[in-house]
């Protein structure tokens, strides 16, 4: 019989499996995190979090059904959160195929591997606000009709639906969280929050003059991914299986993202600023914003633990902190930051 509970992570190296762990961890769980053999090594969130030593690496590939029934023999975990995928909405428009075979038929792969080797395991799928798209909605619910405009909003939309049809096909305590966007000092530069307070830092620190944006007007619900993630174990602990959205229920645009972030370094952004048309998405969604009140009432999960502001301070001051230590920080790094978009 087993002296602690298990978790079992998919991509665990990334933003919010590197958060989830620590969190798991400290609740006292046995974490194993899985990784890819064919991908160069990615461990710095882990490391940068301190629990490298305290999370066991498993190989596993969403593309191969052998090694995700290998890595459930080998944790036997009670709880399995899936975050693993192609996360980058505007590379789906670049990869769509591999996105929709990664990001949507991978979770297939693992759902019917749990439901072979243990379907009493507990199930977290990461699910997106992408999948709602441009709605009509003031606020999406679990009610709101679902319009993806990305073929990653569209695979996580299909993972989504099979989440739930294994649920009711196979009772399997499969559950799918909703989550809006959500930020941190561990998010990729790639995304735009983060491009945001890196370049802004670099800029405050002297190491360039500007900051390259696509649609600065694009509006988001933005949260703290340190918080989300309890979220997430919440809903695997309840008696019965449920999807829940996890947002803020608040509304900012990029361009109050970046007034924020210029104002905690003492910049104007307006002079710092280029917008180029060429970050632009094929298909944009204009605004998104998540109503939590379910997650509230019935997880008790706060969504405003951690403020929009403070989300923004946060990741300047930490990005701040990054560039006065980081020696290999050089120009022709930053001018590579202006021709990603997320």
């Amino acid at each position: 019989m087993k002296n602690m509970r298990c978790a079992l992570i998919t991509g665990v190296t990334g933003q919010d499996g590197a958060y989830l762990a620590a969190f798991l961890v400290a609740k006292g769980y046995k974490v194993y995190g899985t990784y890819r053999r064919t991908s160069t090594p990615n461990f710095w969130r882990l490391e940068r979090l301190g629990i490298t030593d305290k999370v066991e690496l498993v190989p596993f590939d969403l593309l191969d059904q052998t090694s995700i029934i290998q890595a459930l023999q080998i944790a036997k975990p009670d709880e399995f959160y899936n975050l693993a995928a192609q996360s980058y909405v505007g590379a789906s428009f670049e990869q769509a195929v591999s996105t929709g075979e990664i990001t949507g038929l991978g979770l297939t792969r693992v759902l019917d591997s749990i439901r072979v080797v243990d379907p009493q395991i507990r199930f977290y799928q990461a699910s997106s606000s992408e999948m709602f798209g441009n709605s009509k909605d003031s606020a999406q619910t679990l009610k709101t009709p679902f319009r993806p405009a990305s073929p990653y909003g569209t695979a996580k939309l299909y993972a989504h639906e099979v989440t739930r049809t294994y649920r009711e096909a196979y009772g399997m305590f499969a559950c799918a969280g909703i989550l809006f966007n959500h930020e941190s000092p561990l998010r990729s530069l790639e995304f735009a929050t983060r491009k945001i307070t890196y370049t802004l830092a670099a800029i405050k620190l002297g190491i360039t003059d500007h900051v390259t944006l696509g649609n600065i007007h694009a509006r988001r619900d933005w949260g703290y991914a340190k918080d989300y993630v309890e979220g997430m174990w919440l809903m695997l602990q309840g008696d019965k299986p449920k999807d829940y959205i996890l947002a803020t229920g608040e509304s900012h645009s990029v361009e109050e993202f970046l007034s924020v972030a210029s104002d905690t370094v003492g910049l104007d952004y307006r002079v710092c600023l280029r917008v180029d048309d060429n970050l632009y998405r094929p298909m944009d969604i204009n605004s998104l914003v998540g109503d939590p009140s379910e997650a509230e009432k019935d997880l008790g999960w706060n969504p405003k633990k951690t403020t929009f502001d403070e989300l923004v301070q946060i990741m300047v001051e930490s990005d701040l902190r990054l560039l006065k230590t980081e020696k290999w920080i050089n120009l022709e790094h930053i001018k590579l930051l202006s021709q990603l978009s997320e």
